[in-house]
């Protein structure tokens, strides 16, 4: 998957921008005070996007 579809994706399900890092960026869900990393490559495996959805508690 695209990351900036994934972004959107994560965005839209109210995450928000926490800070910035060299090789990931740090996302927060604030209606559930989970936060998860998201790699700064332009393809993001499938799995991996799962994975970041099931920390952040995004459906």
């Amino acid at each position: 998957m695209k990351r900036r579809d994934f972004i959107r994706e994560l965005t839209a399900a109210g995450c928000r921008l926490k800070r910035r890092g060299k090789k990931h960026d740090i996302y927060v869900n604030p209606k559930s005070g989970r936060k998860a990393p998201v790699p700064r490559h332009s393809e993001i495996r499938d799995s991996l996007c799962e994975l970041i959805r099931r920390q952040l508690g995004v459906k």
